[in-house]
């Protein structure tokens, strides 16, 4: 499922996803989440926050990725400045949902870069948390 010839609309959960759950603060950086979603950028998509979060909760969310080198295409909607409809889902139009309440649980970010960006030859360093075992979802990833 290379994305190398196409852009895609990437939707991107904040807590759990980007960083580890500390609603409503701001958890720890989950490794590699920035590396990535910058290489997803650089290769065109658009990316998209999609979280519960909303009102001051929200904007702390945004402000602290865009403290990370993250502006996002639009956040909690399908495009920038989508006027709201009613009669719409408040679900977002995307490609691909990266999200840490997937079926099968969070596959990582390694594991999103080389589903997503398979020519990149960087490697995360999982500097923190390296020692504490990652959950496994109900697939083994």
């Amino acid at each position: 499922m290379g994305a190398e010839n196409s852009t895609l609309r990437i939707a991107v959960d904040f807590d759990g996803t980007i960083v580890e759950h500390r609603y409503p603060d701001i958890g720890e950086i989950i490794p590699g989440a920035f590396e990535v979603l910058r290489e997803l950028q650089e290769k065109g998509h658009k990316l998209i926050l999609w979280t519960v979060r909303d009102g001051i909760d929200l904007q702390a969310a945004v402000d602290f990725c865009l403290d990370h080198g993250i502006m996002f295409y639009a956040v909690n909607e399908s495009y920038p400045n989508e006027e709201f409809n009613k009669y719409i889902s408040r679900k977002v139009d995307a490609d691909i949902f990266i999200d840490d309440r997937n079926v099968g649980g969070f596959l990582g970010w390694e594991k999103i870069r080389e589903v997503l960006i398979p020519d990149s030859s960087n490697i995360i360093k999982e500097t923190t948390n390296k020692d504490k075992p990652r959950k496994k979802g109900l697939f083994g990833w």
